[in-house]
């Protein structure tokens, strides 16, 4: 009994940490047309508290970076990578023995998007994030993405 027990009080455990960590940062997806089937996708992160939320590229080993996988959609491109708009905060943090590169309260991720065509389609994918505060720093967290671009 208590192998059985164990295993499942662990994985209990685990997705409240988990839980924990997306409850921290809000997500919100806006989609915004730029130019004849050019969109500008926002994807904005609100931070909660005294956290931060670490930049894609963070400055080192040691916190997990800020990373957007986007699903594959044959009516889309993209046009350059995402690009972060915001207040960024280089500091030195003793836990990583190096400068790290974060956001508080606020950032938009802004992702361009070019369509193939008139369709309308949508931007699927995930945004993989980690966030601390000065006591302590809460598990990755994934979140799924899905913005409606075109149309």
């Amino acid at each position: 009994m208590k192998k059985v027990l164990l295993p499942l009080l662990l994985i209990a455990v685990g997705n409240i940490t988990l839980a924990q960590s997306s409850k921290q940062v809000q997500w919100s997806y806006t989609a915004k047309k730029i130019a004849e089937k050019t969109y500008e996708v926002h994807l904005t992160a609100t931070i909660s508290g005294d956290y931060h939320l670490y930049a894609q590229d963070v400055g080192g080993e040691g916190p997990v970076a800020t990373t957007f996988t986007f699903t594959k959609n044959p009516l889309t491109n993209f046009d350059g990578k995402v690009k972060e708009n915001g207040k960024a905060i280089k500091k030195f943090e003793s836990a990583w023995n190096h400068d790290v590169k974060y956001y508080e309260k606020t950032v938009d991720f802004v992702q361009v998007v070019k369509l193939k065509g008139n369709a309308k389609t949508s931007l699927a994918g995930k945004v993989e994030f980690m966030v601390c505060n000065e006591k302590q720093c809460l598990p990755p967290s994934e979140v799924e993405i899905n913005v409606n671009i075109g149309g």
